[in-house]
């Protein structure tokens, strides 16, 4: 999935499209390449002695310790491709650079790792699937219906993979 940024995009990897609408925000590997990119001017000495901590870190420690949460915020936005809000770059040590793109949509009411990234930075989580309790924790069901805002509401899970692949492929 691509989000816009300016006059480019970052191209983020997802196993779950139907959870699009509850995205809010993104975030990079330290090891990505557009990290530089979109970090602000204001933020450049945070992000860079960041990404030199976690460069001390292996990935096997960095997906072991998941209750560990760490990261900084680019000073950049993207663009949602469906909904056009701006969603904050950040960069994140649970995001490893050999998976997927090394950059992921952050949806902390359908992800676990999201959620307590979330959790820990005060970020907004929403709601993806009916029922779910999201001040407790995630919500990964693939059998659940979903209730967040958007063309996939009302949908069964499997329903709205299908779907929201058709549209972003438009």
């Amino acid at each position: 999935v691509r989000f816009t940024v300016a006059e480019d995009f970052i191209e983020v990897f997802t196993t779950r499209p139907d959870t699009l609408f509850g995205v809010s925000f993104i975030t990079l590997a330290p090891e990505h390449v557009l990290v530089g990119k979109y970090t602000t001017d204001d933020r450049r000495a945070e992000v860079e002695a960041y990404v030199k901590t976690a460069s001390n870190r292996s990935e096997r420690d960095r997906q072991a310790e998941v209750e560990k949460v760490s990261g900084v915020f680019t000073g950049t936005y993207a663009k949602h491709p469906f909904t056009g809000a701006d969603v904050p770059i950040w960069v994140g040590d649970y995001v490893l650079a050999g998976y997927g793109t090394g950059a992921v949509m952050a949806v902390p009411g359908g992800d676990q790792r999201d959620w307590r990234f979330a959790k820990h930075f005060s970020l907004p989580i929403i709601a993806v699937t009916e029922g779910a309790d999201i001040d407790k924790e995630a919500d990964e069901r693939k059998d659940a219906t979903i209730c967040s805002e958007g063309f996939l509401k009302g949908m069964k899970v499997p329903e709205a993979i299908t779907r929201s692949i058709q549209e972003l492929e438009k």
